[in-house]
Parts: structure tokens; sequence; C-alpha cells
């Protein structure tokens, strides 16, 4: 005979998948939890070179005056609002997956850059800020001397 450990809220499991079966029957997929109200955050990459830093955001249907960057000591702020497009009188939402409302995206450097030679620029909804590092952020190769 073998012990098996008791899971009290293990029907609760069974339950719920059973449920989202159904769930996703009738819808055709599963609801994303930002339909539910959560806020929305732009995804975002951050890579580097040896001499720059480059930050590239996804931010669909907003136009360059949507939004606002600015940077403070390591922190760099990304923050703009995506306003809601104009509904129609007699029209009934079935489903809503887009996001409208602010969002703010706060980013910590991860080495100094020279402030006065930060750019951005916005195209196609797609945000890119050039960041060139600060003299003494710059790897250095150290060469070996042999004696």
């Amino acid at each position: 005979m073998e012990l098996v450990p008791w899971r009290p809220l293990g029907e609760l499991s069974t339950f719920r998948r059973e449920m989202d079966k159904l769930w996703d029957n009738f819808f055709g997929e599963r609801f994303p939890e930002k339909a539910f109200g959560e806020e929305w955050y732009p995804s975002v990459d951050i890579s580097e070179t040896e001499k720059d830093l480059f930050i590239t955001a996804e931010l669909p249907g907003l136009e360059a005056k949507d939004v606002n960057v600015s940077l403070s000591g390591d922190l760099l702020v990304i923050k703009g609002e995506k306003k809601k497009e104009k509904e129609e009188k007699d029209e009934h939402h079935h489903y809503v997956e887009r996001y409208s409302g602010s969002f703010q995206r706060s980013l910590r450097l991860p080495v100094d850059v020279q402030f006065d030679k930060v750019e951005a620029t916005f195209q196609k909804g797609v945000l890119k800020i050039s960041l060139p590092k600060a003299e003494e952020a710059r790897k250095k190769s150290i060469e070996i001397k042999v004696k």
C-alpha cells in the first residue's frame, strides 16, 4: 500500500481546468490578464555596444507627441498616454483587448551616460533611444606585459 498526500483543494484545480476549457470553447481563446483592468507597460529592449546603450520601446497606436522621455541620474522614464478611440453611439463591444490610458515605464540604466548626447526617435510606433556611454563607463582592455 502506498501513501498519497491529501490535497484538499485538488478538486478545485480540476474544476478550474474544466472551466478554462469551457471559456476557451465559447470565446475561442482565453482573455489576456490586461483585459481585466491591469495596467499596460510597453515592451522594452535594452542593448549595448562598446560605446552606446540602446533602448527600444514598442508603443503601438501612439504618436511622438503622446510620449515623454526623461533622464535623471541613472533612471530613464518613458511615459505617455494612449487615448481611447471615439465610439459610435449604437456600437456594442463583444471583446475589448486594446489598452487606453496613461502609462509610465522606469528603467535603471546599467552604466553612466553622456546626458547632453542622448537622442530619441519615434517611427511607426517604435521609440528608439540612443545613450552614448560616459568615458568612465566604457570597457577598457588592459594589456598584460611579460617580464
